[in-house]
């Protein structure tokens, strides 16, 4: 049987690692998310060596999709992980609530966004500017909280 430091330090570094991949995977679904605009080529980003799969709309968009699962999946665990075992020992903080409202406004505007895509669906060409606009503004707002929340050392639980 684990010491209840051992369980600690387990604890932490899968919290850690879960953290890494976060970061990992916003990174990514950014640097993905603008090649969906033609800011990459238009402003000659794509012809640095190694870069110019950032102009292929189609590589950038699959790139995305796959990066979206990964969020979903780590959004899932670690809902569960609070609900399951960290509830009675944590609470959400202001910053982390803030934070999981703007995660759930791009991923509802990002499905959204998925939707649209599909054949037999149809959007308006207002709703779908203003789709796209509102899954941006949300990213952007989702980055600054996160960098502020990174400097100011703002976690998003802490202890009952």
């Amino acid at each position: 049987m684990k010491s209840a430091l051992e369980q600690r330090t387990a604890g932490e570094r899968s919290s850690r690692g879960v953290a890494w991949l976060y970061t990992a995977t916003l990174i990514v679904m950014a640097l993905t998310g603008f090649g969906q605009m033609p800011i990459y080529n238009r402003y000659y980003m794509s012809d640095i060596p190694g870069f110019g799969w950032l102009a292929d709309y189609y590589v950038t968009r699959n790139i995305h999709y796959v990066g979206a699962a990964v969020l979903l999946a780590l959004l899932f665990y670690a809902g569960f992980d609070f609900l399951l075992k960290r509830k009675r020992k944590l609470k959400l903080t202001r910053s982390g609530t803030l934070r999981l409202a703007l995660l759930a406004g791009v991923v509802v505007s990002g499905a959204l966004i998925v939707v649209k895509n599909f054949p037999l669906v149809y959007f308006t060409d207002a709703f779908v500017i203003g789709l796209n606009i509102s899954h941006l503004a949300m990213v952007m707002a989702l980055f600054a909280a996160n960098f502020t929340c990174m400097v100011y050392k703002k976690r998003w639980a802490a202890a009952v």
